[in-house]
């Protein structure tokens, strides 16, 4: 009977995989590390990840640092995928999807002065995007955009 219900949840595992784009993981913020800056991912309100089936997720500390990165030809895997966190609810959102907002002198851990949100209506209840200029994805990441 073990056998069995071991070999129905590897099975159940494994129809999973493959199914749509690789979803986001939380990172420790005790022990994960930027990508780029190498500083630790401390404060998920800033944060960014590059994940792909079978490999270990990228995290960045900050969206500038993802966006340095991919500006400087970090290779996107096959079938990566970019999230960031969403600055007012610290949810993950797809990084093709999400508005951007530069805020001059907003303290961010690497100082691109960037907040990530999932969209217009969650940046305008979000008091530090306040004043900010509103950035697209190309703007940010440039013309190669993101995975």
């Amino acid at each position: 009977m073990r056998r069995l219900a071991a070999a129905l949840a590897l099975a159940s595992a494994l129809a999973g995989c493959g199914r749509g784009p690789a979803a986001p993981v939380q990172p420790d913020t005790k022990h994960d590390a930027c990508d780029w800056c190498r500083m630790a991912v401390s404060d998920l309100r800033f944060a960014a990840q590059l994940v792909a089936p079978s490999e270990e997720p990228r995290f960045f500390d900050d969206v500038g640092c993802l966006a340095t990165f991919l500006k400087a030809g970090g290779a996107p895997a096959k079938g990566q995928v970019a999230y960031v966190a969403d600055h007012r609810t610290k949810q993950w959102v797809r990084a093709t999807s999400a508005v951007y907002t530069k805020v001059a002198g907003l303290q961010t851990p690497m100082n691109s002065f960037l907040l990530a949100h999932a969209d217009a209506a969650s940046r305008d209840a979000d008091e530090s995007a306040g004043g900010g200029t509103p950035l697209t994805a190309q703007q940010v990441f440039g013309p190669n955009g993101v995975p």
